[in-house]
């Protein structure tokens, strides 16, 4: 197997939030990727770094009453803490706003100006008069210039799925201010994507994307590509155009070649030559993990400018889908927008990362995080398949055999087998077929598991005349584990690193065809631990809104391409909510409830556990976070109203079966909704 030269990045997270689940999904798959070709002995190097540029940046770090460059640095080392908790291994964790991200940003724009790549005219854009800044589509809302709607966002309308400009807009006004815009004139550069356009056809068809992908991208060239607008107008958080004071580079120029300015950094501290990757006839191998929201900028703007400027094109993008939580979007209602550090104050994080790879193809449909169904498989096969081949054999070596294993395996022809396994299992992990990699890792720890249970070491050492032979099936379990203990690897390096103390061995590649014979091993500890569902319902609940909505307006997570977090309102009213229909209110069934129990929650400092009579005998328990509010004796006998159809929700001190509505910011201001006298449990609220 001749080495490769392999450069492996993911997107670059927005540097104004933290790192959730969502976003796991794409670094847990680049990792283990990554992890298998070095292991492979490739030269292989896999780069990120903070998205630290644009309007919301420079928002949010006004908010906080910071510079951007202080909220940024912040913000990576909270990234860096949470990607470590996840055993992610970048080589090199970077940020946008480096000297090296500059550099090159000039570089390329320069070249693509020199080849004629950047044109220049005036536009008009709607301007806040307020705050004295122009506006990106997603930072004016106002009326649907088609349907009416009102609150709709600059460039589309969530009710009738239209898209329009944002000077089309009805009865516009500023996200940032709350101000009526005004339509100013500006001077902005645009680079020529549609000079590329055969160049992308023929790229996008090559092979370098998912099929699917390049028949979604087919829509662009149908359409025809647009002038791209790469310039933003001061005041802006990032890179001042070359030659063009007050004009700034717009975010997504900049983000992207952020790839190469992390790999730039790495190699000038490292010694590794840069321009052996990036040159236009580089042998090396460049590959880009995405979200398939973005595929856009990298399969499309990204290889135009990286072609305009004289620079390769990666060898491929791989797209990958969302994270679903229980079937549906992560929601924070429901407890399943689970950022990172939530997770990892609660949960062994090598649990995710073999979840994760159990359901990853090299396909972008969404992956669903079922919380039950995550629980079980973890327990099923890492605990019950994987390390129970350890535990039932090391004890057997470390106290009767002194801790050496045989000079001779008992079944040599089983290990063989699972020996060979690894070319296929190699190929799927090359291919990013992780799902099958697992399934097949899986078999093989389903048939070690029945060779141990015949041979019934347990009974054998019982016999003094047949030491020899529980010596030699103990000693055969621990090599089939260590196998799978190799090829699982790239899944659970921690718990990986913690097998190779025990079994004193390197797991790789290089040496996993050997069997260990005759040598001695360190005791057996715990590997893992199963998962508590206790501990599962703790991180839901933690990550509840727990009847304290957020009311501090935040800016969008980047510039135009995502939606504000919440919309403007007037001082001391939280926002309103998007515009429903009248089926979609009709879906909440509310009824009269009478409270006929509540008492305290022991352990919880919010909650109080009712018990509400909806009618015609049916008792339901609710868990509700009005504790600071009320005193359970202070709600007995009171009628309120609940949400009598949500799902039922596990939480750590039993099933809530509903919700009871309330009203105010949290804390000590909750005020339960009462109905008028003679209303009566069961009646519906309509």
């Amino acid at each position: 197997m001749s080495q490769r030269k392999i450069l492996i990045t993911s997107a670059l997270p927005y540097a104004n939030g933290p790192i959730h689940l969502g976003h796991l999904l794409e670094y847990i798959q680049t990792d283990i990727w990554s992890r298998f070709q070095k292991a492979r002995g490739h030269e292989c190097y896999y780069v990120c770094a903070d998205d630290a540029h644009g309007t919301p940046i420079m928002l949010k770090a006004q908010q906080q009453g910071i510079s951007p460059e202080q909220m940024i640095a912040q913000t990576k080392i909270e990234h860096e803490a949470d990607f470590a908790g996840f055993a992610i291994g970048f080589d090199n964790y970077y940020s946008t706003h480096s000297d090296e991200n500059r550099e090159f940003a000039s570089l390329i724009y320069q070249r693509l100006d020199k080849a004629g790549h950047i044109k220049r005219k005036t536009i008009s854009q709607l301007y806040d008069p307020q705050k004295n800044m122009f506006l990106p589509d997603r930072f004016v809302k106002g009326d649907c210039p088609k349907c009416g709607a009102l609150d709709q966002n600059g460039d589309s309308c969530d009710v009738c799925g239209a898209t329009y400009s944002p000077t089309d807009v009805k009865n516009p006004r500023s996200v940032v201010s709350g101000a009526t815009p005004v339509l100013k004139d500006s001077e902005h550069y645009f680079f020529d994507l549609p000079a590329f356009s055969q160049m992308l056809q023929d790229w996008t068809r090559s092979g370098a994307l998912q099929e699917e992908m390049a028949n979604k991208l087919q829509e662009w060239f149908t359409d025809g590509l647009q002038m791209w607008d790469i310039s933003r107008d001061a005041p802006y958080f990032g890179f001042e155009i070359p030659g063009a004071p007050g004009k700034f580079f717009y975010v997504w120029l900049d983000a992207p070649i952020g790839y190469l300015a992390s790999f730039k950094n790495y190699c000038d501290n490292n010694s590794v030559d840069f321009d052996s990757f990036w040159q236009p006839d580089s042998a090396a191998e460049v590959y880009h993990f995405i979200g398939k929201d973005i595929i856009y900028f990298h399969s499309l703007f990204w290889p135009a400018m990286l072609e305009g400027a004289g620079f390769r094109k990666p060898n491929a993008v791989f797209a990958h889908g969302f994270v679903t939580v229980n079937g549906a979007k992560m929601s924070k209602s429901r407890g399943t927008f689970i950022k990172a550090r939530t997770y990892l104050d609660n949960l062994n994080p090598e649990y995710l990362r073999y979840y994760f790879a159990s359901k990853l193809t090299s396909g972008i449909t969404d992956l669903d995080l079922n919380l039950d169904d995550f629980t079980q498989k973890v327990n099923a096969d890492l605990v019950g398949k994987v390390v129970n081949i350890a535990s039932r054999c090391a004890g057997f070596i470390t106290k009767r055999f002194d801790g050496k294993l045989a000079a001779e395996l008992a079944e040599p022809a089983l290990l063989q087998d699972f020996i060979a396994a690894g070319d296929s299992i190699a190929e799927s992990f090359e291919k990013r077929e992780f799902a099958k990699a697992i399934r097949d890792i899986m078999a093989l720890a389903d048939r070690a598991n029945q060779y141990i249970d015949n041979k019934a070491p347990w009974v054998l050492v019982k016999d003094d005349s047949r030491q020899q032979e529980a010596h030699a099936v103990c000693s055969m379990g621990l090599n089939l584990f260590r196998v799978l203990m190799h090829y699982l690897k790239p899944v659970l390096p921690v718990m990986a690193a913690e097998v190779e103390a025990f079994l004193n061995t390197e797991l790789s590649w290089q040496n996993y065809q050997q069997p260990l014979l005759n040598h001695a091993i360190n005791p057996f500890k715990a590997l893992m631990q199963r998962v508590d569902p206790l501990k599962v319902a703790a991180m839901v609940e933690a990550s509840t809104d727990n009847l304290q909505p957020t009311t501090q307006t935040s800016a969008p997570a980047k510039a135009e391409d995502t939606k504000p977090a919440v919309k403007p309102a007037a001082a001391g009213r939280e926002p309103l909510s998007d515009t429903i229909s009248i089926d979609d209110f009709a879906k909440i069934d509310l009824r009269v409830a009478k409270i006929v129990s509540a008492s305290a929650v022991e352990g919880a400092d919010k909650l109080v556990q009712l018990q509400l009579d909806i009618g015609e005998g049916e008792i339901r328990q609710v868990f509700a976070g009005i504790k600071a509010a009320y005193t359970p004796d202070d709600l007995i006998g009171r009628s309120t109203v609940m949400v009598a159809n949500l799902a039922p929700r596990k939480m750590r001190f039993g099933m809530s079966e509903g919700m009871v509505l309330a009203a105010g910011p949290g804390g000590s201001d909750i005020f339960i909704l009462s109905p008028d006298e003679g209303a009566t449990p069961g009646m519906r609220v309509k």
